[in-house]
C-alpha cells in the first residue's frame, strides 16, 4: 500500500537526500551558533555603557549584520555564487551551499543573541565587572549561563530555518531534499515525490524543535 501511494518514490534517492540535507542542516547549524555568538556578543560589549563601548564598531557591525540579514535567501545564493566558487571550487553540491546558508543564518541568529542578553539583570553585571572581572570572565561566567536558554531557543529557531534554507538551495542544485522535490518531483510532475521530501522535511523540524525545546527547558533554572 504504501508503494502505491508514492509509486514514483526511489527510496535510496530519498534517504540519500535526507543525509544530504541533515548534514547541511548540522554543520551550518554548528558554524552558525559559533559565529552568531561572537557577533552578538561584540555587539552586545560595544554598545552604549558596555565594556568595549564603541559607536564605529557598534555602528558597523550592526550594518552588516542588518543588510545580510534583510537580503532573501535565494538573492543571497545567486550573490554569493564567485564567492562560493572561489572557496569550495563548484556552486553545485552540499558543501557549496554551506557558505550562504551560514552567512545566511548567522546574522539573524547574531540578532537573536544580542536580545537575549539585553534581557540579562544589569546588576549582574555591574556585579561581576566591580569585583575585577576580566571581560573573557565576565564573558564565560555571567553573559553565557545567564542567557543559556534564550541562547538554545534562539539556535533551534535558526536551525528550524536552515533546513527551509536547504531546501531553497536545492533548487540551485545544492542537494538535498529541496533539490529531489524540484527535480524529480516538480519538474517531472511527480507529486508523490513532493509530498514525501516535504512529509521528511516536517519531520526533521519537529525532530530540531522538539529537541531544541527539551534542552532549552532543562538548562532554564528559572
Amino acid at each position: 500500500m504504501f508503494n502505491q501511494l508514492f509509486p514514483n518514490v526511489d527510496w535510496v534517492k530519498m534517504w540519500e537526500a535526507t543525509y544530504e540535507t541533515i548534514y547541511m542542516t548540522v554543520i551550518s547549524t554548528g558554524v552558525t551558533f559559533i559565529l552568531g555568538l561572537v557577533i552578538g556578543i561584540l555587539l552586545f560589549l560595544t554598545s552604549p555603557n558596555q565594556i568595549w563601548a564603541n559607536k564605529v564598531v557598534n555602528f558597523l557591525t550592526g550594518s552588516l549584520v542588518n543588510i545580510f540579514r534583510s537580503i532573501p535567501f535565494i538573492v543571497l545564493i545567486i550573490l554569493l555564487i564567485p564567492f562560493t566558487k572561489f572557496l569550495v571550487g563548484t556552486i553545485r553540491g552540499v558543501e557549496a551551499a554551506l557558505p550562504a546558508l551560514i552567512i545566511g543564518a548567522a546574522p539573524f541568529y547574531a540578532r537573536l543573541v544580542l536580545i537575549a542578553l539585553r534581557e540579562i539583570d544589569k546588576g549582574v553585571i555591574e556585579a561581576a565587572r566591580s569585583m575585577g572581572a576580566k571581560t573573557s570572565t565576565i564573558i564565560w561566567k555571567v553573559l553565557i549561563p545567564e542567557s543559556l536558554p534564550a541562547l538554545l531557543s534562539g539556535i533551534t529557531v535558526t536551525a528550524v530555518a536552515l533546513v527551509g534554507y536547504t531546501a531553497m538551495a536545492g533548487i540551485i542544485g545544492a542537494g538535498g531534499l529541496g533539490n529531489l522535490a524540484f527535480i524529480d518531483g516538480f519538474q517531472r510532475s511527480r507529486d508523490d515525490v513532493v509530498l514525501m521530501a516535504t512529509i521528511i522535511i516536517l519531520v526533521i523540524v519537529f525532530i530540531l524543535q522538539f529537541i531544541g525545546d527539551f534542552i532549552t527547558t532543562r538548562t532554564d533554572k528559572r
